[in-house]
Formats: C-alpha cells, sequence, structure tokens
C-alpha cells in the first residue's frame, strides 16, 4: 500500500469553483479532455466515439442540479434556481484512494500535495475508485488504467510557458472565471482570501478526507431592486429609454 506524505506539504495547490458564478458551459471539461488528451501522465483515450456507444476517460465532469422554487416575502413564488457542479479530483489531504493502492501507484506529492498515478505502475484494479467518496477516478477501457486530475501538473510547472499560462485548463478555459488556482496553504493568496471571504467549504466534510479543492456557495438570490421582499419585476421595453425604449414603441404604433 502507498503512504501519504508524514508531514504536511508546504504547497497546497487546488481550486477554488465558485457555485454563484458558474453558468454550466462545460468549458472546463472540454478544455481539460483537449488538453489530457495529449498530456500528462498519459492520453485519454475514446472507445467508439462517433458510434452508438461511445465512451471514454473525463477527468473533469459539470453536473447540474435544479433548486425547488420557495414562497418569497410578498407571497409570490420565486422561479427555481439551477445550480452547476464541477466535480473532478480534489486532491485530498487525507486521500483514501492513495492510501488503497496495492501498487504505489496512486501517490500524493510531497512538494505540493498534487494526488497523481504513475501509469506504469497502475494496473486498473480500480480500488482506488471504491475508495473514493467523490467519484473523481475513472478507468481508462483504452489504457486499462485509472485516470484524475493531475491540476494540468505539466502545464503549471513549465517554465516555459509565460506566468499567465502556468495553471489548469480549466480555470485558463472558464469564460466566467468561476475556477481560481493556487496555493491553500499560503493564508494571503488570493484563492486563501476567496475562501475567508465567502464562507468556502470542503464537499461532504464528514468523509474525513480534508480535501484541497473548496467551493464557494451560492449567494441568495436577490428579491427586488428597491424594497425588501418585493420580488425583481422586468421594466416594459416601451418605458425604458435609449434604443430599445425607442424601438419597442416604434413597433407598438
Amino acid at each position: 500500500m502507498t503512504s501519504l506524505p508524514r508531514t504536511p506539504p508546504p504547497k497546497k495547490l487546488g481550486l477554488v469553483i465558485d457555485l454563484d458564478t458558474c453558468v454550466g458551459c462545460h468549458a472546463c471539461a472540454v478544455s481539460c479532455k483537449e488538453w489530457n488528451t495529449g498530456g500528462y501522465p498519459a492520453p485519454l483515450t475514446d472507445q467508439d466515439p462517433y458510434g452508438a456507444a461511445a465512451t471514454g476517460a473525463w477527468l473533469n465532469r459539470v453536473h447540474g442540479y435544479e433548486l425547488e422554487a420557495q414562497i418569497g416575502p410578498g407571497g409570490d413564488d420565486e422561479v427555481g434556481r439551477m445550480i452547476y457542479f464541477p466535480r473532478s479530483c480534489l486532491h485530498c489531504d487525507n486521500a483514501p484512494c492513495v492510501t488503497v493502492c496495492p501498487t504505489g501507484a496512486s501517490y500524493k506529492r510531497e512538494e505540493d500535495g498534487i494526488v497523481l498515478v504513475d501509469e506504469d505502475k497502475c494496473f486498473g484494479c480500480g480500488l482506488c475508485a471504491w475508495a473514493c467518496p467523490y467519484g473523481a477516478r475513472e478507468l481508462d477501457q483504452g489504457t486499462g488504467t485509472m485516470k484524475k486530475c493531475t491540476l494540468c501538473v505539466d502545464r503549471i510547472t513549465d517554465e516555459g510557458l509565460d506566468p499567465a499560462d502556468r495553471v489548469p485548463a480549466c480555470v485558463q478555459a472558464c469564460p466566467v472565471s468561476a475556477r481560481h488556482f493556487g496555493d491553500l496553504a499560503d493564508p494571503d493568496s488570493e484563492v486563501s482570501r476567496l475562501v475567508a471571504d465567502r464562507g468556502g467549504y470542503d464537499l461532504m466534510p464528514e468523509m474525513d478526507c480534508a480535501p484541497t479543492n473548496k467551493y464557494l456557495p451560492p449567494r441568495p438570490r436577490r428579491t427586488g431592486p428597491g424594497a425588501e421582499g418585493e420580488p425583481a419585476r422586468l421594466q416594459p421595453l416601451a418605458e425604458a429609454g435609449g434604443f430599445l425604449g425607442w424601438l419597442d414603441r416604434v413597433l407598438a404604433d
């Protein structure tokens, strides 16, 4: 079995994901797939990609959940809200996927806490996938080995890249800046300040995995532009100024 580092890594590189900002566009998943198809530690393969039973390994997936509508303070029904939840490896401090690995293929880096898989040692037994409570590991049927998010370690450590590009592909691709990357062991880092300011939390803390990645909760929905409890309503275009107001009045004549 593999052992975790005896002392906490000096860095804890990870992601902070803003659930209030994420719009579920899947740009993170697609960019992750594209980069890692030819990146570290081994390509992500697809089987029968254009057939009826296409399968393949993805390191990042996005799930959508609809929150139930609630009764507002004024007695009006508020519209239900969609929350999009990106899911990938959380690079846990107490990573059970590491400690169950029989060959040492799964390991946690001592310098920055990133959890990786040594493809040369992995034979696809699946124990790590069963041990992970977050469902963050997938068997690549093309290679017969387990795959997971690497935080694009080949990008973030490549000194030949511009500093602005030395971030995971998913972070660079996010069009609404819902994904943030940095050192969560540094209380003064941008990601640590986001967690402190927005009440960032661990996913499923009862599992005692101590994930490095954090999630920022959705902000409460605004109920009105002015008075508290007044549902927000759109202003009729005919009463609005500017081009749209003029166009609406012209079409109404």
